[in-house]
Parts: structure tokens; C-alpha cells; sequence
């Protein structure tokens, strides 16, 4: 009997032991797989006016009968500017659905009405509702500019007597943040600069720019358009440093690091973004030795300039810049 017993508890034991790994399922749960879906909240956003300057944010809220891919898309009435928060879950929380006022695809959003879409990958469903931003998201950082309040007057410029030339400010519709940005543009059939732009440190308030020493927190962020049909365009940014402290810069003795960008692909504002560690000594587009020290040194800044260049037989070239402004600890998060 004890033979019979001590059997069937070992045999329990077994079949309970198969019993727990059978309930084991390591794979996706089958209601996701094969289950109906259907919407059990309705897509809604915690504030239909959203301040972001006072910090505030947009929380969206739904629930679905399982997880799926969904795709919540913000886009800005006036300005066009894109958001997109993607995820996989059954429900649209704080979590995973929140909005700072950021924007995936330049623009910027500004101070305008804002239509919401919620989409799935596998549904044909499309949810909508819509949110109005009362003020801009602020961006933190040392501004040099965002043309905003016109030409600053502690600037120097420098246009070439060619054709067409438009270097000037424009407020309408086509700006990547606010509502006014930089039109350069021109044909300059004798030589590479069609114009420029010097912004000194003095133009801030001191000799020198108001920023960190570490050159890898340091980051130098701009917007520029490529105009459609015209991939031409460099805009050269040259950024000169008082080596020695005495308030200016002496040419042929101290660094001048440089940024060239050409724009020749993708229509429309994008977004640079440039570490100071990361500037180098170009000479003529090539990298080169340093003219002075050799350290990228940011405290040091003295003179950043912008020279709008093409190749002399190409014709017509132009780029449009906005918000120019300098990051700490990260590029700009527009």
C-alpha cells in the first residue's frame, strides 16, 4: 500500500507540474492576435487649450478591446507642423499619449488650433478630436535670433550687387517658428558669396558670447529651407574665438572653426544641430590645421557669421533661416 501510495503522489506531482507549464504561454496573447477590436473609450484630451509656456501639457485617453499599433497624430492648422506618438498598448494614458508642445516635423507649432488622429496599423478605423495651443512651447537656450523683432542692430551684413538679391525679413506663413524668419537669396555670377551676416558678442551685451566652457555640452542648432527646384545653396557658419582675451579677434592667429551645410536634398525647413566640440578649421570646404590654439572653446566665442554661398555658374541660390540659438546639454528639441 505504501508502494501504491508513494506512486500516485509522485504521479500528482507530475501531472500538476505538466498542469503549470501547459499555462505557460510565451508568445503574444491570442485576443490580440485573433480578437475583435473595438473602441470601449472615446479618444479625449485632458485640456482642449493647452499653455504650454506655463507648462502645461496634452494628456489623450482612450481604450481599446486589445493591444494593438496606434499612431496619434498632431497637426497644427496654420502652421502645418506635425506631431506623431506612436505605441503598442490597449490604452492611451499619461504614460505613452502625452504632448509637450515638441513637433516631429518641422515647423513649429505656434499659437493656433491643432486637429488630433488616431489611427491603428492592422484597423481602418480613424478616431479624431482636436486640441488648440495657446501659446508656443518655449525653447531654452542663448538666442542669437529668431527674427521675430526685426534686424538687430548690433549685426553687420554684407550683400553682393547681383540679381534678385533677397536678404531681407519676411513675416508670413512660411516661417519655421513664430511668424517671421531670414530670406537669403541672389545671383552672383563673378564669385561665391552672394552675402553675409556678422553677429558679434557685442551685439549680446559683452565681447564674448554667454556660454559654457565645455565645447561637449555645447551644441549650435539653426532651421534652414532648401527652396524647391534650387539645390545650390551652402550657408557656411564660422564661429571665431578671442584667443588670448584681448576683445577681438586677430585673423591668421586665433581659431575660427567652421559649419558648412549644403542644401541639396529634401525640400522644406529642417533642423541643424552641430556640438561645438565637433567644429573644425575648413579652408576653402576642406578640414584644415587650427589657425590659433587649436581648442574649441565656447567661452571664447566672439563673432559667429553666416555666408550664403553657390557655385558662381549655377544660377539662382537661396535658403531661408530662422531661430538660430545656442543648446545646452543636447541639440534643440524643437
Amino acid at each position: 500500500m505504501k508502494r501504491i501510495a508513494l506512486i500516485t503522489a509522485i504521479s500528482t506531482l507530475l501531472l500538476a507540474g505538466c498542469t503549470r507549464e501547459t499555462d505557460l504561454f510565451d508568445g503574444p496573447d491570442l485576443n490580440d492576435l485573433y480578437g475583435e477590436f473595438n473602441l470601449l473609450q472615446a479618444l479625449a484630451v485632458n485640456d482642449s487649450e493647452i499653455d504650454f509656456a506655463a507648462g502645461e501639457k496634452a494628456v489623450f485617453t482612450a481604450e481599446f478591446s486589445k493591444n494593438i499599433n496606434w499612431t496619434l497624430t498632431i497637426t497644427g492648422q496654420e502652421s502645418g507642423a506635425v506631431k506623431t506618438i506612436t505605441g503598442f498598448s490597449r490604452t492611451l494614458d499619461a504614460s505613452n499619449a502625452t504632448w509637450d508642445g515638441t513637433t516631429t516635423q518641422l515647423p513649429m507649432f505656434r499659437p493656433e488650433a491643432c486637429d488630433v488622429s488616431l489611427t491603428f496599423e492592422t484597423e481602418e478605423e480613424v478616431y479624431e478630436t482636436s486640441v488648440s495651443v495657446e501659446t508656443a512651447r518655449p525653447v531654452e537656450g542663448l538666442l542669437l535670433e529668431d527674427f521675430e523683432a526685426g534686424w538687430n542692430p548690433g549685426w553687420g551684413s554684407f550683400v553682393q550687387s547681383g540679381a534678385d538679391m533677397s536678404f531681407v525679413i519676411r513675416t508670413d506663413e512660411n516661417a519655421a517658428q513664430g511668424g517671421s524668419y531670414y530670406d537669403m537669396g541672389g545671383e552672383v555670377g563673378w564669385d561665391w558669396l552672394i552675402g553675409l551676416i556678422d553677429i558679434p558678442g557685442s551685439a549680446y551685451g559683452a565681447p564674448t558670447f554667454d556660454l559654457a566652457t565645455n565645447p561637449d555640452n555645447i551644441y549650435f542648432n539653426v532651421l534652414l529651407s532648401k527652396q524647391p527646384d534650387l539645390s545650390n545653396a551652402l550657408v557656411l557658419f564660422q564661429f571665431r574665438e578671442d584667443d588670448n582675451g584681448d576683445g577681438v579677434y586677430t585673423d591668421g592667429e586665433e581659431d575660427m572653426f567652421s559649419l558648412e551645410v549644403a542644401l541639396n536634398d529634401q525640400d522644406g525647413w529642417q533642423l541643424i544641430s552641430a556640438r561645438y566640440a565637433d567644429l573644425v578649421t575648413l579652408v576653402n570646404g576642406a578640414p584644415a590645421d587650427p589657425i590659433g590654439n587649436g581648442l574649441n572653446e565656447p567661452d571664447k566665442l566672439i563673432q559667429v557669421s553666416i555666408l550664403m554661398l553657390a557655385n558662381p555658374v549655377s544660377g539662382y541660390a537661396q535658403a531661408l533661416m530662422d531661430l538660430i540659438i545656442f543648446t545646452e546639454n543636447g541639440p534643440l528639441k524643437p
